[in-house]
Order: C-alpha cells, then sequence, then structure tokens
C-alpha cells in the first residue's frame, strides 16, 4: 500500500515525509480556483509524489465545469485527475448522470490522463447507480486503511480526516503507481 493525503486551501501547508502520492483540489463549479494550488504542486513534486488533481462537482453546465477543471490543472504526463462527488455547501449534489458525464467529458479531453471518481461510502452504496469511476475508485470509508467497506474495486481509500485526509493506494509501488497513471 501507498500513503498519501489529500489536500484543498485549508491546508496552505502540509508535511510530504513518508508520501507517495498528493491530490489537491483545484477547483469547483466554474469560478473557485484554490488560491494554494500552485504552492501545494510545487511542494508535492519536490517531494517526488505522484501529483493528482480534484474538482469540487456542483449540479449543472457539466462541459463547463470540465473545462474549467482542466484550464486550471497542469498538463503533466502521470498526474491524475478526479472528480469529488459529494454534497455541497448548499446541501446540492451533482446527479449520477452529471457525475459519469463529468468523468467522460474530462477523460474525451485529456485521453491519455487517468480520471477517478472520489466519493464516499454512503454517496456510493446509495446514490450511484452506474458503479461508474472511470478509471478508478477512490472511496472515503473512515475505517481501517486499505479496509474499505464495499464490494466493489478501488484504487485508492481515504480512511481518515484527522489531522488532515489520509489515503492509501492499491499500488505495489510508487513506480507502479505512476506506471498505471501514464497508461
Amino acid at each position: 500500500m501507498l500513503h498519501g493525503v489529500d489536500v484543498s486551501s485549508h491546508q496552505a501547508s502540509f508535511d510530504t515525509d513518508g508520501l507517495d502520492f498528493v491530490f489537491i483540489k483545484a477547483t469547483e463549479g466554474r469560478s473557485y480556483t484554490n488560491p494554494n494550488l500552485v504552492e501545494q504542486v510545487k511542494r508535492a513534486r519536490d517531494a517526488d509524489c505522484v501529483v493528482g488533481f480534484y474538482h469540487f462537482l456542483w449540479p449543472g453546465n457539466i462541459n463547463a465545469q470540465a473545462e474549467y477543471f482542466l484550464s486550471k490543472t497542469p498538463e503533466k504526463a502521470g498526474d491524475l485527475l478526479a472528480v469529488d462527488w459529494e454534497q455541497n455547501g448548499e446541501g446540492e449534489r451533482a446527479s449520477n448522470a452529471e457525475k459519469d458525464h463529468f468523468i467522460r467529458e474530462v477523460k474525451r479531453l485529456r485521453p491519455h490522463y487517468k480520471v477517478l471518481l472520489y466519493c464516499n461510502r454512503y454517496f456510493w452504496l446509495n446514490y450511484d447507480t452506474t458503479s461508474y469511476a472511470g478509471d478508478g475508485l477512490w472511496i472515503a470509508d473512515y475505517v481501517t486503511a486499505g479496509k474499505p467497506r464495499i464490494k466493489a474495486t478501488w484504487r485508492i481509500h481515504q480512511y481518515t480526516d484527522e489531522p488532515l485526509d489520509k489515503d492509501v493506494a492499491a499500488f505495489s509501488s510508487r513506480s507502479a503507481m505512476v506506471a498505471w497513471a501514464r497508461g
């Protein structure tokens, strides 16, 4: 298992010791960009971590959200892309169809990149109707690392949010994760 974290603007700084990968929130909706994105990417790359970017999906305007997300993320071979599918601060969520459409649109616009679905166990079990997770499922379930309570195959497991979001990835080595990411 590899170890990683996912960060947003709430973690302007983070420790990279012992990390193999870092996912960084890049965008949300059609107007928000993480103000710490550049510095966080530099910190992760300087530590030789696999870097991923995620977009917090809002309902509606899916093509515009995909274009906005990709306009704010660097294009570097081996980077990963993900959609964060959960309830927003206004109590709304994108539909299952919108989630699927966003993943497909990002894959269409950046065909040589792996695109993952991030969601929590509740969303996976209660809102997902297609089991479509693009190139891999990144599941949040706060239990023992690497043992999410789902039957689906997963690539990344977020197992805690204390003191920040910590994850494990189902790869034998960092080079295996990089090889997978590069396809």
